[in-house]
């Protein structure tokens, strides 16, 4: 009978990879929601106009780093600035209202915020395009190390 700890423990890096997939799916929702006013638009319809600071600036981040975050390809750095952004939108668009992000609607930015924080320093999990990228960078040298050592 397999222990409870060792099934946790292989189970964890694909509950993880799940996490990141669902979070990077519903951030780049909301990005494409208010770049393209797909999905409803932004509040209240439609979209934002391009270049409009911050609103354009932060759905750009959002598609773009959703996308990576959910195919787990440079995910430490795309969750770095994905949370970044959520949390200048929660300090600077939220807090002014409120001090709880209960009553000031801040929920989703502080939710983004703490989620992409915790995938920078968990990484992607299973199934992440950056363990193929890893894989390639570290078979190349030693390919190059056997190389050079038959040549000796």
């Amino acid at each position: 009978m397999a222990s409870p700890t060792l099934d946790a423990a292989s189970a964890r890096p694909y509950a993880l990879a799940l996490f990141r997939i669902v979070i990077g799916l519903l951030f780049a929702c909301h990005g494409a929601a208010s770049l393209f006013g797909v999905f409803g638009g932004t509040m209240g319809g439609g979209s934002i106009p391009a270049g409009t600071w911050p609103g354009w600036y932060a759905a750009v981040i959002q598609l773009a780093g959703g996308i990576l975050v959910l195919f787990g390809l440079f995910t430490r750095p795309a969750a770095l600035i994905s949370s970044g952004s959520m949390a200048y939108a929660y300090f600077s668009v939220h807090q002014a209202h409120a001090l709880l992000p209960l009553q000031n609607g801040g929920e989703p930015s502080v939710m983004y915020c703490w989620a992409f924080l915790l995938l920078v320093f968990t990484g992607p999990g299973a199934l992440a395009l950056d363990q193929l990228l890893g894989a390639r960078r570290t078979d190349r040298p030693a390919a190059e190390t056997q190389r050079e050592t038959v040549a000796a």
